[in-house]
C-alpha cells in the first residue's frame, strides 16, 4: 500500500508534517535530514523542490530555494538522493513543487520517478484542478501517487467540496491569506471554523505560520494535522551540520 495512505488510515488526528527544501543547507544534506526526521517519528515528510519563482512561499523558503539551486540541486539529483534512502525510512515522503517544473521534466517520467524512488504523493499548488481531473488523474493513479490540493480563505464553498472529493492524499488548509514563513501564527479562525463545520471527509492539515507547540495544538483543534516549514528551515540553518541534536530538540519541543 501507499505509505501516505497507511499513515492517514492509521493516525487520524494530531499529525505532524515537516517541510524541508531539497539541497538545503547543502547539496548532500537532504538524505541526512530525512533520516533524522524519520528517526524522530514525524508523521509525514514534505520535500520542497527548489524553484526560481515559488509563488506561494514566503522569504524563508524562497531563500532556501535560491540557496539549493546555487548548490546545484536538480530533479535528477533529488531522485537519486531519494532512491538512496527509500528502503531506510518508513515515514511517507511527499514532494511539493510547481506545475511548470513537472511538465518541463515530463509528467509521466516525473511520476514514474516518484514511484520508483519511494515518493507517496504530490503537492503542486498551481496545478489547475480541472486540468488534473481531465488529463492527469489517470497517470497519478497509474504510478500510485496521492494528490493534495490546497484550500485558502478565498476558496469558494463549491470548490471546497470539489477539492474534498478529488483529493487522494490530504487537503492542505492555508491558515490565512498570506505566504509561508510568518514567525507568529496568524490563523484566520473564522475561516478555519467554517472549514471545520464543512465536514471534510478527507484528512486535512493546516500550514503557513506554524512554528511552536502552541501553534501546533491550535492547528489540531481545527484539523487532523499541522504542517511546519519555515520554522524548521530556520532550525536547519542554525544547526550548521549538527542535524541530529537540533532536529531532535525541535521535534521534541512541538510534540
Amino acid at each position: 500500500m501507499n505509505k501516505l495512505q497507511e499513515v492517514l488510515d492509521k493516525k487520524t488526528n494530531n499529525l505532524i508534517t515537516i517541510y524541508t527544501t531539497a539541497g538545503f543547507p547543502n547539496l548532500e544534506d537532504t538524505p541526512i535530514i530525512l533520516r533524522e526526521l524519520d528517526k524522530n517519528n514525524v508523521d509525514i515528510i514534505e520535500v520542497g523542490i527548489p524553484y526560481s519563482d515559488p509563488l506561494a512561499d514566503g522569504p524563508t523558503i524562497q531563500e532556501t530555494s535560491e540557496k539549493a539551486l546555487k548548490n546545484g540541486m536538480t530533479l535528477d539529483i533529488l531522485f537519486e538522493q531519494l532512491n538512496s534512502i527509500k528502503n531506510e525510512i518508513s515515514t511517507p515522503v511527499v514532494l511539493m513543487g510547481y506545475y511548470n517544473q513537472v511538465m518541463t521534466f515530463g509528467l509521466e517520467k516525473f511520476l514514474q520517478n516518484c514511484e520508483s524512488n519511494g515518493i507517496s504523493g504530490l503537492i503542486l499548488p498551481d496545478m489547475p484542478y480541472d486540468i488534473y481531473l481531465e488529463k492527469h488523474k489517470g497517470l497519478f493513479e497509474k504510478y500510485n501517487q496521492k494528490v493534495t490540493f490546497l484550500i485558502t480563505p478565498l476558496t469558494s464553498e463549491k470548490r471546497i467540496k470539489e477539492i474534498n472529493d478529488a483529493t487522494t492524499g490530504f487537503i492542505y488548509i492555508v491558515s490565512s491569506s498570506a505566504t509561508t514563513g510568518s514567525t507568529t501564527s496568524n490563523f484566520n479562525e473564522n475561516f478555519l471554523t467554517k472549514i471545520k463545520n464543512t465536514g471534510l471527509t478527507k484528512p486535512h492539515q493546516i500550514g503557513f505560520g506554524i512554528s511552536t507547540k502552541s501553534d501546533v495544538e491550535k492547528a489540531w483543534k481545527f484539523a487532523n494535522g499541522a504542517i511546519i516549514g519555515s520554522a524548521f528551515l530556520r532550525i536547519l540553518e542554525k544547526a550548521e551540520g549538527d542535524y541530529s541534536n537540533y532536529i531532535k530538540n525541535y521535534i521534541d519541543s512541538i510534540n
